[in-house]
């Protein structure tokens, strides 16, 4: 008799997480980086400390710090070389919607208040691609974040952490009506339904993108994937606190 739940074509379980790695110290004149490895995607999250806040905030008197991201697919992270925007001239339309994503889904988790008269850029620059290269980075920019903001603290630069908790994100898809946890590329590809679930640490919410490829899917079959997508953050975030706990020993 065949199994309800044959392995995929990597030999994982249909709600198994491809293996995660966070390597800190990447990018060393970062006030914080992580390289993040999700099977083989692989993302340098890198967070660096402006003593400075945008010009509206200052002409509104906006009280606080600002934190902003910027994301980019390197030339050679594709089975076809990409072409880099600045030789296009200008950031094609995913691109900005995913740096949106990640600077948003930060900002969910941070009293910019307490971040001070700073701005915190995140820069995730993917290496290597093959699926799920946002969440990843979303993953992997609240470790580059939370190290940065833990040099603040160390320096005196900012009197509290203003990270108020954690947060990480996991694509779902349904592939041949099989809901799966964590696509890579040649899933992706062919899914049916692919979702983007965004979640903090303590489990609420922050973002849920979701479409179907020229299909369509039931509240039931969205539960299903949400209940996925839960599973897998609570690894991914459980995989955080592990990383967190060895490197902030380092700190003074």
């Amino acid at each position: 008799m065949s199994s309800p739940n044959p392995p995929r074509a990597d030999g994982r379980l249909p709600d198994q997480l491809r293996p995660v790695k966070f390597e800190a110290g990447i990018a060393p004149h970062a006030t914080g980086s992580v390289l993040v490895s999700c099977g083989a995607t692989r993302v340098i999250c890198a967070a660096t400390i402006e003593p400075n806040v945008p010009s509206w905030m200052k002409q509104q008197k906006v009280p606080g710090g600002w934190l902003t991201a910027e994301y980019s697919l390197l030339p050679y992270s594709t089975h076809e070389r990409k072409q880099r925007d600045i030789s296009r001239g200008k950031l094609d339309g995913r691109t900005v919607e995913i740096q949106r994503l990640i600077g948003r889904s930060i900002r969910a988790v941070i009293d910019l208040q307490k971040l001070g008269q700073n701005t915190l850029w995140i820069d995730c620059d993917v290496l290597q691609a093959d699926g799920g290269t946002r969440t990843a980075s979303i993953t992997g920019a609240y470790l580059a974040a939370r190290l940065a903001v833990q040099t603040l603290l160390d320096s005196g630069r900012i009197k509290e952490n203003p990270l108020q908790d954690s947060v990480a994100a996991i694509s779902v898809g349904l592939l041949g009506g099989r809901p799966l946890l964590d696509l890579p590329y040649l899933e992706d590809k062919d899914a049916e339904v692919d979702c983007n679930i965004v979640m903090t640490g303590r489990g609420r919410f922050v973002e849920i993108q979701g479409a179907g490829e020229e299909a369509t899917f039931s509240g039931d079959e969205f539960q299903t994937l949400l209940a996925l997508a839960q599973k897998g953050i609570r690894e991914l975030a459980a995989a955080q606190t592990d990383f967190l706990s060895r490197e902030l020993l380092k700190f003074n």
